[in-house]
C-alpha cells in the first residue's frame, strides 16, 4: 500500500510524479531548484540550488510529520561534478550530524537544465 504525499509547501510536479510517497515504513521524494510559491526554476550557482532543493525536501518531510534527522540515504545529482564542493558545503549544514548514507554522481542533464538534484530516503 502506498500513500501519496503532497503540499503547497513545496513545488507541484512539473511531470507525471508525486512530490513524494510513503510506503512500506519509507518516503521517496526527490526535487530540483523550484520555488513552492511560483514553481518556476531558481537559475542560481550549485550552491543556490542546493538550498533551494534541500528546503523543498524539509518541507515534504514537514508536512509527512518528519524530518531531515529520519533521512537514511540520499542520491546527489550533479551536472558538473566540479560543483561536488559548493553542494557538499550548503548538505553538510543540512545534516551536521548522524549523517545518511550519500551516493553523488554525475550526470548528463537534469530536467530544467538544473545544476542539482536531490533523491531521498527516509525512515518513517
Amino acid at each position: 500500500m502506498k500513500e501519496i504525499i503532497a503540499t503547497d509547501h513545496a513545488p507541484k510536479p512539473i511531470g507525471p510524479y508525486s512530490q513524494a510517497v510513503r510506503a512500506n515504513g519509507f518516503l521517496f521524494t526527490a526535487q530540483i531548484a523550484l520555488d513552492p510559491k511560483t514553481n518556476t526554476f531558481l537559475e542560481g550557482n550549485a550552491a543556490q540550488q542546493t538550498e533551494r532543493v534541500l528546503e523543498n525536501l524539509k518541507a515534504i518531510l514537514l508536512h509527512a510529520g518528519l524530518t531531515l534527522s529520519h533521512v537514511v540515504k540520499t542520491t546527489v545529482f550533479l551536472k558538473d561534478m566540479n560543483d561536488f564542493a559548493a553542494m557538499n558545503e550548503v548538505y553538510a549544514k543540512y545534516f551536521p550530524a548522524a549523517a545518511p548514507a550519500r551516493s553523488t554522481v554525475q550526470v548528463a542533464g537534469l530536467p530544467k537544465n538544473a545544476l542539482v538534484e536531490i533523491e531521498l530516503v527516509a525512515a518513517v
